[in-house]
């Protein structure tokens, strides 16, 4: 099936690939700290015991990155931009090099403006942080906004919150669980801002990607109804609605911090595309006094719900079920949950981890979701572009260089860092192409 044609996508598809800084860039000595930074300090934290220090060194190489972006023949490239380099002595020169070279190549840039890599001195639980995240947008979009007409406010917000300052397995390594929420209330507080900041720049594209999987009940049983529906609010709608509705899901509001109704006619801001990242389905059941795992991810006994392995699918090297089908219901289900309250969407990532250079589970992977995606558009969805992550093999954040993402393998042990192209990026290249004659 991978080697044959896709479905035919609709005139003006996006095609693109996507990466983040603190993954890729490295130079670290060349901008601020990040929370990320004084995580990996921390012994334990990661689990090949690296750092992000040098990465991809993309800081250094982004032209080669540039080179191979124009060779796949993607119409658009999403990167993020990072807060700490910004607040460094040209931090910003940087991105400003970027912009101009994707230009150059015919490859559209699509900034995220928050990927994780807070400033070591902020704080997402406090409320000030979404006032300087807007500071920072302005001075962002002042430079680059000539040339870059596509944003994207946060990637994630929700794992940022749950695994951030929930579960403690990621940056900043809280283990607050639902104490956590403030933090996920001030970072789209921060979206809300930024889309009015960027407005006032003159930005006429603007989104969210946030992270969308279909939340599966372990059984009919009313407790597992109960415990799949609270895990889909928290992990989906607590995202979702506030943007696109100006609401919480039922009994979430209370748990938020400061004036609740005046913060969410700031986060419904309108905007004009809706970014989804998916991965993978979760099977959620009630409490078995048991801690439960997702991958590589441990869920702790005393949170309301469990989480269940999905059995009779393929895996990934993270562990994830592949599940294609499940894009079509989220999209699906996007759709018929806000109807004309649904921006165009985006799928801002998507993609999967297997190691080698001839990748062809990952090229399976992508042609299956593709073709899933495909049947969400016949179904009256209107998506309009479609981002594979990564472009790089890169440093997954606690991880560290175990899980191998990229289109193109970095060889870590070199200085060079080495990049080669892996068989799945010759297929996408030639879909792509395929994809050109079309429009023609």
């Amino acid at each position: 099936m991978a080697a044959d044609p896709l479905p035919s996508f609709p005139p003006g598809f996006l095609w693109g690939v996507a990466t983040s800084a603190h993954q890729i860039e490295g130079a670290a000595d060349l901008r601020e700290r990040s929370v990320w930074d004084v995580f990996e300090a921390r012994p334990g934290s990661i689990a090949d015991g690296s750092t992000a220090a040098v990465a991809c060194d993309s800081f250094h190489r982004h032209r080669e990155d540039v080179e191979l972006l124009a060779g796949l023949g993607v119409d658009a490239y999403r990167f993020s931009v990072s807060w700490p380099r910004v607040d460094s002595p040209g931090g910003l020169d940087h991105y400003d090099r970027l912009v101009d070279d994707l230009l150059a190549a015919g490859v559209r840039p699509v900034p995220t403006l928050f990927h994780w890599d807070l400033p070591a001195s902020l704080d997402w639980l406090e409320r000030d942080t979404a006032a300087r995240f807007a500071g920072y947008v302005e001075r962002v979009a002042g430079r680059l906004g000539d040339r870059v007409h596509s944003w994207l406010t946060l990637n994630e917000p929700a794992e940022h919150t749950i695994l951030g300052h929930a579960l403690g397995v990621h940056a900043p390594g809280r283990t607050l669980m639902f104490d956590a929420l403030p933090a996920a209330h001030h970072q789209l507080l921060a979206h809300g801002l930024a889309v009015r900041a960027l407005r006032a720049a003159g930005a006429a594209d603007i989104g969210i990607a946030n992270s969308h999987g279909p939340t599966w009940p372990l059984s009919d049983r009313e407790e597992d109804l109960a415990a799949a529906d609270l895990y889909d609010a928290v992990m989906n709608r607590a995202f979702s609605d506030p943007v696109l509705l100006g609401s919480y899901p039922d009994g979430l509001a209370e748990l938020m911090p400061g004036d609740v109704e005046a913060d969410l006619k700031v986060i419904s801001e309108p905007i004009d595309r809706y970014g989804v990242n998916y991965y993978a389905p979760s099977l959620v059941g009630a409490p078995t006094g048991e801690d439960s795992a997702y991958g590589t991810l441990e869920v702790p006994a005393r949170l309301p719900f469990s989480l269940h392995d999905i059995e009779g699918r393929p895996r990934t090297a993270f562990g994830w079920p592949v599940v294609p089908e499940g894009l079509t219901e989220v999209l699906t289900g996007l759709r018929d949950r806000y109807g004309d309250r649904l921006p165009p969407v985006t799928i801002t990532e998507n993609g999967c981890s297997y190691p080698g250079l001839d990748d062809q589970d990952r090229i399976a992977y992508l042609d299956s979701h593709l073709r899933a995606l495909h049947r969400a558009l016949e179904a009256g969805v209107d998506v309009r572009g479609y981002f594979v992550w990564s472009l790089l093999d890169n440093y997954e954040w606690a991880e560290g260089y175990q899980q191998r993402f990229g289109l193109v393998h970095v060889d870590f042990d070199s200085p060079e860092r080495t990049r080669t192209p892996k068989a799945s990026y010759a297929w996408l290249r030639d879909r792509l192409r395929d994809a050109l004659r079309a429009r023609r």
